[in-house]
């Protein structure tokens, strides 16, 4: 039985008037073993070593100069924690008085008894009956969402969960992504107009859910969750048209933040859910939304 395929070639997707036009404002890319420049006068610092007289590169990255400390900043790598990110993890062991936790970084990372919330938000000190208690604020397998707290030497991350806004997550989609794409803004927690809810996390984790109100944020310290409750249908085809939005944006190398997402999907409308996984459907909506993130900068 005979098909007919369809053949698109990448030489075809670029526009090379435009990439003419912004050559002087796109970043230089350097390559490991490459050099960046000449040692003298300069310092290296991360993604760099001296051979020669030379800072060479040793990841595949974009430079980055602060003063004379030259660094080359790697396009993929592990999440690279800072204190104040916002991040989405997952629990995977329990330990005494803390639990340890995935964050995407090369370290696990730890949340401690004493940076969480307990129930209802009650103020008072950790005791043993709470540490007996732990499995039942947090498993292994939860997600959470929590903030960046403390660095340790050897690079592990410490978190804490204590404001309302942190805790467990309920219902709803993780979709994961390079942490580089995710722009670093002042609000990572948005209820977008399209009628879902998103935590972007700085580690590459995004967590979509259903839009949730005042009075649901943070009512039992960070512990609630409503498993029992269905989510209505046309808010599951809005967390899934969201969740294929975010992965078009992602591999079309698109910085991900509330702008760019809200406008991915309006761009999406014109197409079923599911076709959304094509990859011309893919580059569609990244040049329609890379032209529209253009045109309000101008």
């Amino acid at each position: 039985m005979a098909t007919n395929a369809t053949i698109e070639l990448a030489l075809d997707r670029v526009d090379w008037c435009a990439l003419a036009e912004r050559q002087d404002v796109l970043p230089r890319v350097y390559t490991p073993g490459e050099v960046v420049m000449p040692e003298a006068g300069f310092m290296r610092g991360h993604g760099t070593f001296v051979e020669d007289e030379n800072i060479k590169a040793s990841v595949a990255g974009v430079i980055e100069k602060v003063n004379k400390l030259i660094s080359v900043r790697p396009l993929k790598s592990r999440y690279v924690g800072e204190i104040g990110d916002v991040v989405v993890a997952r629990v995977i062991e329990v330990q005494q008085k803390r639990w340890r936790v995935d964050t995407n970084s090369r370290l696990d990372s730890i949340l401690l008894l004493s940076s969480v919330n307990l129930p209802g938000g009650e103020l008072r000190r950790r005791s043993a009956e709470d540490e007996q208690m732990m499995r039942r604020y947090l498993d292994e397998g939860d997600l959470i969402s929590a903030e960046v707290q403390n660095i340790f030497e050897e690079g592990t991350l410490s978190l804490y969960t204590r404001s309302l806004k942190y805790g467990k997550l309920s219902q709803g989609v993780l979709v994961k992504v390079f942490p580089a794409l995710v722009k670093r803004r002042k609000m990572h927690f948005h209820n977008l107009p399209c009628g879902a809810s998103v935590i972007l996390g700085n580690n590459g984790y995004i967590w979509i859910s259903p839009p949730k109100s005042q009075d649901q944020e943070g009512g039992e310290g960070g512990f609630a969750q409503n498993l029992g409750e269905a989510v209505p249908r046309n808010e599951r085809e809005v967390i899934a048209r969201l969740r294929n939005c975010i992965l078009a944006l992602a591999k079309c190398k698109l910085m991900l933040y509330d702008t760019s997402i809200q406008y991915a999907y309006d761009e999406s409308l014109k197409y079923e859910a599911h076709e959304l996984l094509q990859q011309n459907v893919i580059y569609d909506i990244g040049e329609q939304t890379q032209a529209r993130l253009r045109d309000g900068d101008e």
